[in-house]
């Protein structure tokens, strides 16, 4: 008999096993189960999407229709053409060794095939596809393959001495359809699953029954065995239901079992000191702060006064005053005698961090000086492109601790960097940043020592949402814009359609310099460079290089146009930004260099020139650089793309609101939550098989609610051998190591 964590190499034999771990890493009788089918086909169903996109694969069933053999036109041979009648829909496969499967493929028999979709102008086809002709001519679902009844070679329409592949599949009320590959295709898991399903002993539940009772599961026995041969939709959703909680189980073990890891961990109380700088900068702030900056600081505040590191996420609408709040946190730690670290990601940002704060310190950032007040600190700035002499300096006055506030890029992580006691780490957008940089620059504090940790984000990535969501970050959020911000207004332009609305765009700017105001011009690239996934198809984007010297010599030529992008020299960077803080430049064309933290409030007006070359996080964040002072933001975005594209309607969404976190979500629905547990940030890689973060909160809560108290007796899950392997599944050694470093 076999069990869960049986390998499949010694079930299956290795020549079926070796490509199951190949294409999809599944090593054991489990692994292979919690393959789920990601659909059902049944009697009378069409596709799952009419128009599947160019390149995708998948797997269809129907009826064929016609089965013509052609000859080709460009050299010997002919060519199979076969319509398959998905139940009203056709779908066209085309077989270029025609002689060796028109016995197989015959009008009205019926098939599955599988294999990749290639648009030709308004139409699309299979090219050669892996195919499995169904017949009920027997009762087994394994039916006859060759290599003795292995899988070898079903992958490309293997089939017996009668000409099929004879599989009872026509007698399954819902035929699962699971995720594929060349190697391996949706027909070779259904067979697996039978011949694993046939001899798995009876499944141990890891779950009490008391919990399965209360919340309606059923048993996971049961529930992996109809997932894949389900009798009923009702079967489908039992199985759907148990198998997501399991999930929401495992991700919720391994947060609850990190919690408590990170609870007995050691960090510098910092309380607030009463005659320190915390309270000499409250009293000297020109501006009163909003109700909820007010109480966003409090909670970090009463974080900060605790021997446990602080974890926490700072969210807030783009202007709704972040850095003025993380600020007053890191002045608390220097008044506990402490450094801290501000992360940003660009060199642009982190000097203008360094100027704003060390404007808004004022004399309180003097320390050292003469006639520096009795509490006050230093501010310095470290990053790479500085001159050796300044860097020296910088580094000199980390290591002594002289500098109580060091604002840098990605040169704070350099071994080259040594605080004297770093107390408190700030990021900034942490979006630009992945888990293994902050790591590096909190393992800088002192041995046995966890500094305090505060990211800031305006649009959290999907995998941060994901993280929330599951209750491992503490988060703060900043919905209130400071008072007279104006929300700003976003309208997109389809240039090829609109070409007229373009010109209106750049008249648009005019009248605002008119009006003795400034604006952006973003694109998505410096020069002759094209994005790293455009192909041959893909239309060319317009470079901030090449728009720079049109808009000068055409719509406006009548006005002072600067360039600003990634590779200018730094102080040629640093000269173009300070022109345009000054109001020396009316128009700045620029990359996505501004995209984070630049604040010139006389600017009005942005236009992002092939906006869908964007992210939707993107697109808010730089539409945040305008509307910062007291007139109305314009934000235009260009396209080159049909209303009628998809893409084109994100553009829409987010055009609909200036709600971050609604476009957060949006990004997260369009990205996936990511992969909760690894690396991945982009959301593309995900652990989730069935479990939406979104979707499925109820089952979330509850079983958060059931981790935390088992972990809460139990720790070690010592007790509880069969929720420990749940949780392992979930997580392996290389995945909790870095979730602990996030």
């Amino acid at each position: 008999m076999v069990q869960l964590g049986d390998r499949l190499d010694h079930v299956l034999g290795t020549k079926v096993a070796g490509p199951l771990a190949d294409s999809f890493s599944l090593q054991t009788v489990e692994d292979l189960l919690r393959h789920y089918p990601f659909r059902y086909v049944t009697q009378g169903q069409g596709l799952a999407r009419k128009d599947p996109e160019d390149g995708e694969r998948i797997t269809v069933v129907g009826t064929v229709a016609k089965a013509d053999l052609v000859p080709m036109r460009q050299r010997k041979g002919h060519m199979l053409k076969v319509v398959l009648d998905c139940d009203g829909q056709s779908v066209s496969a085309t077989f270029f060794n025609g002689h060796k499967v028109r016995h197989n493929i015959t009008t009205g028999s019926r098939a599955m095939f599988s294999g990749t979709v290639k648009w030709f102008r308004t139409s699309w086809s299979l090219n050669h596809p892996g195919y499995l002709m169904l017949t009920d001519d027997e009762d087994d679902l394994v039916g006859t393959t060759h290599g003795g009844g292995q899988l070898a070679g079903m992958a490309r329409g293997a089939t017996d001495s009668s000409g099929a592949v004879n599989m009872s599949m026509l007698a399954l009320p819902f035929l699962p359809m699971y995720a594929a590959t060349r190697e391996v295709e949706s027909w070779t898991f259904l067979r697996c699953a039978r011949q694993v399903l046939d001899q798995l002993d009876p499944v141990e539940d890891p779950l009490p029954e008391s919990v399965r009772t209360e919340h309606g599961l059923t048993g996971l026995d049961e529930a992996l065995r109809i997932v894949h041969f389900p009798e009923s939709e009702d079967d489908i959703e039992r199985a759907r239901y148990r198998l997501r909680f399991d999930e929401a189980t495992a991700l919720q073990l391994v947060m609850a079992e990190r919690r408590h890891s990170v609870s007995v961990r050691t960090a510098p109380a910092c309380p607030p000191v009463a005659d320190g700088v915390a309270a000499a900068f409250d009293s000297m702030l020109p501006f009163e702060l909003t109700e909820g900056q007010k109480d966003v600081a409090q909670e970090i505040g009463e974080d900060l006064t605790r021997s446990r590191p602080m974890s926490r996420l700072l969210q807030g609408e783009v202007g709704s005053g972040k850095t003025i709040v993380a600020l007053r946190a890191m002045l608390q730690v220097i008044d506990a005698g402490l450094q801290c670290a501000l992360l940003a990601p660009t060199e642009v940002l982190a000097a203008q961090h360094y100027r704003s704060i060390s404007a808004q310190l004022g004399p309180l950032a003097t320390e050292g000086e003469l006639g520096a007040p009795d509490k006050a600190t230093r501010v310095v700035l470290l990053t790479g492109s500085m001159s050796t002499a300044a860097k020296r300096a910088a580094l000199l006055a980390i290591v002594t601790g002289d500098a109580g506030i060091v604002i840098g890029t990605h040169a704070l992580i350099q071994n080259t960097v040594s605080f004297f006691d770093l107390g408190m780490v700030v990021v900034d957008e942490q979006h630009r940043f992945g888990v293994e940089q902050r790591d590096a620059l909190r393992a800088k504090a002192r041995d046995g020592v966890s500094p305090h940790l505060l990211v800031m984000t305006a649009t959290p990535i999907p995998r941060t949402i994901a993280m929330t969501t599951l209750g491992d970050l503490e988060t703060s959020t900043l919905r209130e814009l400071p008072r007279g911000r104006a929300p700003i207004r976003t309208s997109v332009v389809p240039a090829k359609d609109k070409p007229a609305w373009v010109d209106r765009a750049w008249s648009r700017i005019s009248e605002e310099v008119a009006a003795g105001r400034q604006a952006y011009v973003v694109c998505s690239r410096i020069g002759d460079e094209k994005p790293d996934d455009a192909g041959k198809d893909t239309p060319d984007t317009a470079s901030a290089v090449d728009v720079y010297e049109a808009l000068s010599a055409g719509a406006l030529s009548h006005v002072r146009v600067g360039l600003l992008h990634g590779r200018l020299p730094t102080e040629e960077k640093d000269a173009v930004m300070s022109a345009f803080n000054a109001g020396d430049i009316d128009v700045l064309v620029c990359t996505t260099v501004v995209e984070v933290g630049v604040d010139v409030p006389n600017a009005t007006v942005m236009v992002i020139v092939d906006a869908d070359r964007f992210g939707v996080s993107q697109l808010h964040q730089l539409r945040g650089r305008i509307g910062r002072g007291g007139h109305q933001g314009l934000c235009i975005l260009l396209t080159e793309l049909s209303p009628a594209s998809p893409t084109y309607a994100r553009l829409d969404a987010v055009a609909a609101t200036t709600d971050g976190f609604e476009l957060a979500v949006l990004d997260l629905r369009q990205r996936r939550e990511g992969d909760v547990l690894g690396a991945a940030q982009s959301g593309t890689t995900t652990t989730l098989r069935l479990l939406s973060l979104l979707d499925h909160l109820d089952i979330i809560t509850a079983a958060q609610e059931f981790a935390r108290d088992v972990v809460e007796r139990d720790p070690g899950l010592v007790e509880h051998p069969g929720l420990a392997a749940m949780m392992r599944s979930a997580v392996d050694a290389t995945r909790v190591s870095y979730l602990d470093k996030a």
